[in-house]
């Protein structure tokens, strides 16, 4: 809320922005009138039915080492670890603000991060941080991508019970305390088809830009796969690709390409 004197109440402006189907409402925030510490206003926006509707929040902001910072809120109100087709949006919004032009290099949660977009601002390759753990979990692999994620190789992904077998896994005795993305991978032979159940938003999501990021290493490591990599992905919200190094330990020079597009701004008060 930006005051809590009614009399005092303003229009917020938003604007809605979607990376293969992950979408996020954005506040030009470089004022700093947005105050974010209530929960309750991330959860009024990101709200489907009484909001604006989006898997979380971003703020764009100042910093005086960087062209802006993203600060990132998941749908549950809470600020959340780095999303991936986020920064991708965030990126595209600084473009359409005018803050950028074909490269940035922005502040995140998880650090800063270089990012290359298109001329016409719809094509948003982004670099990620460098990863060298991966772990398993029987089968499954864990590591970080700037947020937590659980890979597991399966088959008849389209058919799955996306949601609950999901929320089984990130709420397990494991990873209930701190929560993790759970992306479930079926190998399609020229692509990788990915679903995720996000932690923060509590559902499976159309897209996961650290949890496709998390798919393509540590499928590059489970079929030993090393040098200069292009992963391609399908979710349910579009085709993402992923660019990477891999020398059999380190994974670096990590890029999360796809769509971010505009899809509408408006107003609201809160």
């Amino acid at each position: 809320m930006l005051n809590n004197t009614p009399s005092d109440q303003q229009h917020t402006h938003f604007y809605k922005y979607q990376g293969a189907g992950n979408d996020f409402v954005l506040v030009d925030n470089r004022s700093l009138k947005f105050q974010y510490k209530d929960n309750n206003i991330v959860l009024q926006l990101c709200d489907r039915r009484f909001g604006v509707g989006s898997d979380g929040l971003m703020l764009l902001q100042d910093h005086p080492d960087y062209d802006f910072e993203m600060l990132y809120f998941n749908a549950d109100g809470r600020l959340g670890s780095m999303c991936g087709n986020g920064g991708r949006c965030i990126v595209a919004f600084a473009k359409h603000l005018g803050i950028i032009d074909t490269e940035t290099n922005f502040l995140a949660v998880d650090g800063p991060h270089y990012a290359k977009i298109s001329a016409e601002g719809n094509w948003v390759e982004l670099q990620m941080i460098d990863v060298q753990d991966i772990e398993n979990d029987g089968s499954a692999y864990v590591l970080n991508t700037g947020s937590p994620h659980y890979v597991d190789q399966v088959s008849d992904l389209k058919d799955m019970d996306v949601f609950s077998r999901g929320k089984e896994i990130r709420n397990n005795s494991t990873y209930k305390a701190e929560g993790i993305n759970v992306n479930f991978v079926e190998d399609k032979g020229d692509h990788l088809f990915v679903r995720t159940f996000e932690r923060g938003v509590e559902d499976e999501t159309y897209a996961c830009g650290t949890g496709v990021t998390a798919v393509a290493l540590a499928m590059a490591k489970a079929h030993d796969q090393k040098g200069s990599l292009k992963t391609d992905i399908t979710v349910l919200g579009g085709k993402l690709r992923i660019e990477f190094d891999y020398d059999g330990k380190d994974f670096s020079n990590i890029f999360l390409c796809g769509p971010a597009e505009l899809v509408f701004e408006g107003d609201v008060k809160l």
